[in-house]
């Protein structure tokens, strides 16, 4: 890999970000904007999230466009296994044969057996599931390491890159912390973040959503004092303690309102419904006049329905209505 190679191409979704890190824009579902990969080119280059199995040859060719070729990266490393930000691991993984994927323990054999995750992908998604996530294929059991409540990735240089185990959106979550630059990737543990509103919403999908779990995560990441926090839906904060605060403001709103039409009696329809028109003054991209594709690109990548599904089912579980 060498340096002077590099030659810059705006259109390829690239951003400098500082210290060596890039964003890359894996153009989830053919969007800009939805999913973000991030390469660290140090010593020993890394790439923290793949996006989509679609996403892999963007991904590959936004590499190569920084000196990162098929032998030269040693690690690519997932928040956690959900299709929109693993699901190219599979791919990537035989395009970088030298690269270790590195995951939470929790979502290893997934990675490697994909079979049971693709099933329950496709009960929730049906004919649509090939267009928006593709195909997880796997990767061979030996290239795996996994992560438990802690875990680092050398990244040669002195410079790492640590786990933070952080449940609450999904059992197999980890946030990573760079310790050169201070960037926290946050996975989808602090939601979802639209660069262009600066709006912030929640991301409380089924089925492992729990609120206590994710606001101690979200506690987490403040206490490990981060520069910047690195959205994979979608790209840099600096201002880290109003960006959490505000992370953690949503989810209340929304397990209350939730909380509010269960109590009514509400089904799943007609909760949504109410969720979505008590929520919507929060968002400058659901307002009129807001450029449609951001509105459609924002319920795309926060759904209101999988968030309140997500918010009922752990209600459900830890509210028990009475008999």
């Amino acid at each position: 890999m060498n340096q002077a190679d590099f030659r810059w191409n705006s259109d390829a979704g690239v951003t400098p970000l500082g210290h060596e890190v890039y964003q890359i824009d894996t153009r989830m579902a053919g969007y800009s904007q939805i999913t973000a990969g991030y390469l660290i080119r140090a010593d020993r280059p890394c790439l923290v999230e793949t996006g989509t199995a679609p996403s892999a040859p963007v991904v590959r060719d936004a590499l190569a466009g920084l000196g990162v070729g098929p032998g030269d990266l040693a690690t690519v490393v997932v928040t956690h296994i959900h299709l929109d930000h693993a699901g190219g691991v599979g791919d990537i993984a035989g395009m970088f044969p030298r690269a270790e994927i590195v995951v939470h323990e929790r979502g290893a054999r997934h990675l490697a057996d994909p079979s049971r995750l693709m099933d329950s992908a496709r009960r929730v998604y049906g004919d649509a599931l090939d267009a928006l996530f593709g195909e997880l294929a796997p990767t061979p059991a030996e290239r795996i390491r996994t992560v438990e409540e802690r875990g680092s990735v050398d990244l040669g240089g002195g410079r790492s890159l640590d786990s933070h185990y952080s449940p609450g959106h999904a059992k197999h979550h980890v946030g990573l912390i760079d310790s050169a630059s201070g960037d926290l990737y946050v996975g989808d543990a602090a939601g979802v973040f639209v660069p262009e509103t600066g709006d912030m919403r929640p991301a409380s999908p089924p089925p492992d959503f729990g609120l206590p779990l994710a606001l101690k995560s979200l506690r987490l990441f403040a206490a490990l004092a981060p520069a910047r926090l690195l959205f994979s839906h979608f790209g840099p904060v600096a201002d880290v303690a109003a960006a959490l605060e505000r992370s953690a403001e949503e989810l209340n709103v929304w397990v209350a309102e939730t909380r509010r039409a269960r109590g009514a009696g509400l089904d799943l329809d007609h909760a949504v419904a109410m969720v979505r028109d008590r929520t919507r003054a929060r968002y400058a991209a659901l307002q009129p006049g807001a450029d449609p594709e951001i509105t459609a690109r924002a319920e795309t990548i926060s759904s209101t329905r999988a968030n309140v599904e997500g918010i009922l089912r752990w209600l459900e579980q830890s509210e028990p209505a009475a008999e």
